[in-house]
């Protein structure tokens, strides 16, 4: 398996850096085996505060883990990267996820581009396989007039979260702070309309190579994908696994970030023996670009990330 990492420079980027400005990249990391292309995409960052993660662990081991990364208190901000994974085996190009558009926030919605930068139109996309539908993985689906951007694609979700968005009851139940997903979600899935949508249930191949892998609890039908390539499997985690430091270190404690804090932390520690009981290579959708690397068992229920280097 061929693993490499290189950044992109827009010519909007370039000058912004002459005039001393920041300069605008994409950071993209692919992996390459045999006939397969994996590439991971920067839609942007998020602009979070850090107790949206971090308020409900537990706050005295907290401090000692975040002083170990540098951290003397839960940052008042955070600025997750958002890597959509875009996968090429010769016959089909898959998307999974399609970050956020326009109208989230305005760090997020450079997907677009950042496919034009490696000579990918939205035509050339063949499937559009969805991790879940919050904002930052779903809003993206509709371009600025509210056509569909990958309008040539298959759109592919699992049966539970598309229900729970699609529901008008949702919006009523969700916490009022998310509220803006619900409203979000069925407003892009009803414009959509359900048949653009190909369903899937339990654990499934539902494309060649692409395996549909239950990961409950960030959001109520969120799924995983292990990716087949003849260097091994590739596990695509979406935010079942959510940071860098957390999610890996203390994979138990709740993270803000998830619908279901018990189903979240027992999901993490499912996928994370099964990625390193494997030897799987992992992508991170807010792991810091370009969320590519290895998780390593360093004692019971205790992992470290190994970014990808290179």
């Amino acid at each position: 398996m061929k693993i490499s990492r290189r950044h992109f420079l827009t010519a909007a980027g370039a000058a912004a850096l002459s005039a001393g400005l920041p300069a605008r990249m994409w950071a993209l990391g692919t992996i390459e085996a045999g006939n397969i292309r994996i590439d991971t995409l920067s839609d942007g960052h998020l602009t979070l505060p850090g107790s949206f993660i971090f308020a409900p662990a537990p706050q005295d081991e907290l401090a000692e883990l975040l002083k170990s990364h540098g951290f003397d208190a839960i940052p008042e901000q955070i600025t997750p990267p958002c890597n959509v994974t875009l996968l090429r085996d010769g016959t089909n190009t898959v998307l999974f996820d399609v970050g956020s558009g326009a109208g989230f926030q305005d760090t997020v919605g450079e997907l677009p581009d950042a496919l034009d930068e490696i000579g990918v139109a939205p035509e050339d996309v063949t499937h559009v396989v969805f991790t879940h539908g919050h904002p930052d993985h779903l809003w993206g689906v509709l371009d600025d007039f509210d056509e569909p951007t990958f309008h040539g694609a298959e759109h592919m979700m699992g049966r539970v979260e598309f229900d729970y968005w699609s529901d008008p009851e949702t919006l009523n139940r969700i916490d009022p702070n998310r509220a803006s997903f619900a409203s979000g979600a069925k407003r892009r899935l009803d414009t959509l309309g359900g048949d653009a949508f190909t369903l899937f249930d339990g654990e499934t191949e539902i494309l060649p190579g692409v395996l549909a892998v239950p990961s409950f609890g960030h959001s109520p039908g969120h799924y995983a994908f292990a990716l087949a390539t003849p260097a091994g499997q590739v596990m695509v985690t979406g935010d079942a696994i959510g940071n860098d430091h957390m999610a890996f270190e203390r994979p138990e404690w709740h993270s803000g970030s998830d619908q279901d804090l018990e189903a979240g932390a027992a999901t993490r520690l499912k996928l994370l023996d099964r990625i390193t009981a494997d030897d799987m290579t992992l992508i991170g959708y807010h792991i810091t670009h370009p969320g590519i690397g290895k998780a390593e068992k360093t004692g019971e229920n205790r992992y470290r990330f190994m970014p990808l280097q290179g």
